[in-house]
């Protein structure tokens, strides 16, 4: 008999819901190229959406509670691993782009399953901008992104040994990039003097408003978002393999709601 020990089960309800949540989470962060000008007030666009998102994702964490399918044993495991990568944030954050949140939140992710790394990318940055006072109106686009981030660690392909580190260190490269081209869309529009040439302009054709955006990435925030791709993408590397077994051998002694499974010739008798 086998065990699954994926800490947080996300039944085909909460699929639903996840893949709802993340194709408003899409819109509201892609909204500059896909918004006419004037449409629904389009500079009041984002807060809604992101309104109507933290309600279902809260919603989703809560119904998953409220049904059994994150027990006592996966919230605690969710709760120090937060309060973790609460506490590293600032030893990172604003330093050439030096961030130390990121490695735990793919091993997580990797090790416990992706509706557990959807859980801890909201709760750890919500929790980090509790501590250092960053709650603005930045926080949901960094939660929901953070969210993406852990999901798709859990999603990626079951290879073990040398070549597992390979794909996570990779993974976790390209997360770096893909944070920060997301959240940069979170300020863009409102940054810069509008008669820049990299300043977002309303009613533009969207690719040649994604030129302007290439542009503005690659000249205010490619290098930061290296040293982030850099820094996570190390960790793996170094920590990956310790961390990893650490973490599954947490798993296997907890045997979060552990499922059954019956192989050939197995009768469930001793």
């Amino acid at each position: 008999m086998r065990t699954l020990n994926v800490a947080v089960r996300v039944p085909a309800r909460a699929v639903l819901a996840i893949t709802m949540a993340s194709f408003l989470g899409f819109v509201a962060f892609l909204w500059p190229f896909a918004v006419a000008p004037g449409t629904f007030g389009s500079t009041q666009t984002p807060p809604l959406m992101f309104g109507v998102l933290l309600l279902l994702v809260l919603g989703v964490i809560f119904a998953e509670i409220a049904d059994g399918r994150i027990d006592a044993k996966a919230l605690a495991m969710l709760g120090v691993l937060s309060a973790i990568n609460a506490a590293l944030r600032p030893l990172g954050a604003g330093t050439a782009g030096i961030e130390t949140v990121f490695f735990i939140l793919v091993l997580a992710g990797r090790v416990f399953g992706p509706g557990f790394g959807f859980a801890l990318g909201c709760t750890s940055l919500f929790a980090s901008a509790l501590l250092t006072g960053g709650v603005g109106p930045w926080m949901p686009y960094q939660m929901f992104g953070c969210a993406w981030v852990g999901m798709f660690a859990g999603l990626l392909p079951r290879v073990r040994g040398r070549a597992e580190i390979v794909v996570l260190a990779a993974y976790a490269a390209v997360s770096g990039y893909f944070f920060g081209f997301m959240l940069n869309l979170s300020f863009w529009p409102f940054s810069l003097d509008p008669t820049s040439s990299i300043a977002y302009q309303p009613g533009l054709p969207a690719l040649e408003q994604l030129q302007r955006y290439l542009t503005f990435f690659t000249v205010t925030s490619l290098g930061w978002d290296t040293g982030r791709a850099v820094t996570t993408a190390v960790l793996v590397t170094v920590a990956g393999p310790a961390v990893l077994g650490a973490f599954r051998r947490a798993a296997r002694r907890a045997q979060f709601r552990a499922a059954p499974t019956f192989t050939a010739g197995d009768d469930g008798h001793r």
